[in-house]
């Protein structure tokens, strides 16, 4: 569940306005994708409402599960979650930006890297700190499953935009300098993505092995903080 209480120390200090930015914008965007997802439902555009769909259950996530989730998730994470879905989905999609700004679908497939790559890195490093189990993974391994994490991920979405193409017509693979078969927009889509994900792997890697500064160094920490329990004493 995303963190809505108070200060567990003195890092937290501006958490509250953060928690209420957080509760803000939840609220804005829950109204804006209600009234749009019901205007695309009388209007019959399904492929359009089930995007939106995925967007509320996006924003509803942390309530929907915050009895079965033993994880705090700063609201860093979920509104970043929140920022993504909308730009990739809603002004991607639905308002196709996509085809209006020849570069939407390269800045958010290089986000997408950057992303994935602050998950993986996340994921491997808590596997490498916790006590439950029994792994002492080295930076360089920590950095390189971040990277592979996001490549893999970043695949995953080219393959299912094909699929979708193929089965439902749609055209999630866009015409790109003049081809009009999907594949250099498929090409770019996972060159793009990599360079978000080797960003934060060597970033990362050379935060573990400096302590110098790691621009995300304040999300990791303050999902380690919210999560003691996770982690070695």
């Amino acid at each position: 569940m995303t963190d809505t209480g108070a200060p567990h120390s003195a890092s937290g200090t501006g958490q509250p306005e953060e928690n209420r930015f957080h509760n803000i914008l939840v609220l804005i965007l829950l109204l804006v994708m209600t009234l749009e997802g019901a205007y695309l439902l009388y209007n019959h555009q399904w492929l359009s409402f089930f995007l939106v769909l995925l967007i509320i259950f996006t924003l509803l996530a942390p309530v929907l599960f915050r009895n079965r989730l033993n994880v705090i998730v700063p609201v860093e994470f979920h509104i970043s979650a929140l920022s993504f879905s909308f730009a990739a989905l809603y002004l991607g999609e639905v308002q196709q930006f996509y085809q209006r700004l020849w570069w939407w679908d390269i800045a958010l497939h290089t986000t997408a890297g950057l992303l994935m790559g602050i998950i993986g890195f996340l994921m491997v490093y808590i596997l490498n700190e916790t006590d439950r189990v029994r792994l002492k993974l080295t930076s360089g391994f920590i950095a390189f499953f971040a990277f592979l994490f996001a490549i893999s991920i970043g695949t995953f979405w080219e393959i299912l935009e094909f699929f979708m193409d193929q089965i439902f017509l749609t055209t999630m693979q866009k015409p790109m300098f003049g081809d009009p078969s999907g594949l250099t927009d498929t090409m770019w889509d996972m060159i793009v993505n990599a360079v978000g994900a080797f960003i934060i792997s060597f970033s990362g890697w050379w935060y573990l092995k400096t302590g110098q500064s790691f621009f995300v160094e304040r999300w990791i920490n303050k999902f380690i903080n919210k999560n003691p329990g996770l982690f070695r004493k």
